[in-house]
Order: structure tokens, then sequence, then C-alpha cells
């Protein structure tokens, strides 16, 4: 079972759509899907995926990644009237989350633009369980960076590793004879730990919830000790406050554009 069907059995469960299914039998229908709030549209490689699938025509009027205004017609569908009802909603969702990440995700990325700063954006790993690559592409359409994907491609050792292992400096040395060919990654709370972990020669340091004064002080540290290191950004991070870091960062995370973010409204009407 693939993902579009997993989402679709929420829906249609053993029975399937039975308010269409008793309303209709092969009647044909066209529409037209319109967004109804300024953004950057995302999720319509996958909409049209769905709508192949279910042999639904589309034709996509913009592509990912275009600003569109409020009001835009951004595709026309025909086909089978029961199909179009079928995944009406699994379409409007997944595009819907998918725009308004990738539209947050870009106002971030101008706002460090404006400033002439070098620090990416990026996605976290607080995502929607079964969810996470559509919200991580949804980023990166936004002019984002995806960070890790899961526990699997690369080592952070963050503060419950520390804590059960008794120190950053033991964390690090383990896990650099343990694991090849892999970023490690070490978030840090103090700058005794980041100090630590810069003279250990680590990929990335994370500096967790520092205010802007004391992260650009640690940072400068960090870059003189070696200034290969990455030094990313993340807690407490918003758009108010972004360009008091964005000026030293390498790197900025941000969990709210994945957990917390407002979805983008669209809808799908049919044509008489």
């Amino acid at each position: 079972m693939d993902d579009i069907d997993r989402y679709l059995n929420e829906d249609l469960g053993e029975e399937g759509d039975i308010t269409s299914d008793s309303l209709f039998t092969d009647e044909s229908a066209e529409g037209k899907i319109i967004v109804n709030e300024d953004c950057i549209v995302a999720g319509l490689k996958e909409a049209e995926m769905i709508f192949n699938k279910f042999e639904v025509n589309v034709v996509l009027k913009v592509k990912d990644g275009d600003f569109i205004k409020k009001g835009t017609f951004i595709a026309k569908i025909n086909g089978p009237a029961r199909s179009i009802l079928k995944i009406e909603r699994l379409v409007l969702n997944i595009i819907g989350r998918m725009s308004g990440i990738a539209t947050e995700t870009k106002k971030l990325v101008e706002i460090c633009r404006q400033h002439d700063t070098k620090a990416t954006i990026a996605a976290t790993r607080k995502t929607t369980p079964g969810f996470r690559k559509y919200e991580k592409k949804a980023v990166e359409i936004g002019g984002g960076e995806p960070h890790r994907f899961g526990l699997f491609d690369a080592v952070m050792i963050k503060d419950n590793h520390i804590k059960l292992i008794g120190s950053v400096k033991e964390a690090i040395k383990i896990t650099k004879i343990k694991v090849k060919s892999k970023i490690i990654e070490v978030e840090v709370e103090n700058e005794e730990d980041a100090i630590t972990a810069a003279r250990l020669y680590v990929d990335v340091i994370m500096l967790d919830n520092f205010d802007p004064k004391s992260a650009e002080a640690i940072t400068h540290k960090i870059k003189q000790i070696n200034p290969n290191i990455l030094v990313e950004i993340s807690g407490g991070i918003t758009v108010e406050n972004i360009t008091s870091y964005a000026s030293f960062a390498d790197r900025i995370s941000l969990g709210y554009l994945t957990n917390s973010i407002k979805c983008k409204d669209f809808s799908l009407e049919i044509i008489k």
C-alpha cells in the first residue's frame, strides 16, 4: 500500500464514499481548483499523481514554487464524478498543507536575503507522522533545506544522549569510533560544550535556545577553532527575531515550519 492508498483509506474505509456512490453512477464532471489566499503553491505534483491514479484528467495552470494571488485558477479537471468527489479532500489537504509550509519558508528565506546573510532555512523532524517527506519537500519548494530525514542518515547528539552518556566529549568520541561516513552534529546548551565539540572537529554544532548576543560570541569562538564547522541555530526563532541570528549563523532550523503552520485555503469547484 503506497502513501496515497493509506491516506485514502482514512476516508473510504471498507465501504467507500457512500454518499457519492448512492447519488451517482457513471456521470462525468468538470471542475477547477482555486486558491483563496495569496501563497507559494506546493503539492501540485502530488495532486496530479492522485488525479491520474483515478483516471481524472488534470491541466495545471501554475507550477510548484509559484507565487499565486487570491482567486487564481490553478488547475482544471475532468473525469468520473465519483472519482473527483472521492479524492477532492485529500488533494486539497495536501496542497493546502504543503503550500502553507512553502509560503512560510519563503518568507523567512526572503527576510534573510534582504539582510544579505548566508544563513539557510532548514526543517526539523517535528513533522506529521506519515507525511514527513511531503512536508520537507514543501520546505525545499519554499527555498529551504530539508535537514536530515530521520534518525538513520546523520548523527545528532542531543541533550538526552549527553545526559545518559555523561558528557558531550564522551558521546562524540563513541560516535566517531562507531559511525563512519555520516555527518556528526551536536546540540549544545552552553558554551563549554560548544567549545568541546569544536575541538573534537564535529561537522555541525547546533546552538539550542541561545540569545542572539551569546550565540554570536560562541559562533566566533567555534569558527576560530575550526572555520569549517557549520553552526546551526535553533530554538525560539521567529519572524521577528530571525535577523538577529541570520547575520552569523550558517543554518537556522525551525520546528514550527512543519509542526504548527497554518494550511493555505484552496477549494475545488464543480463546473455545471
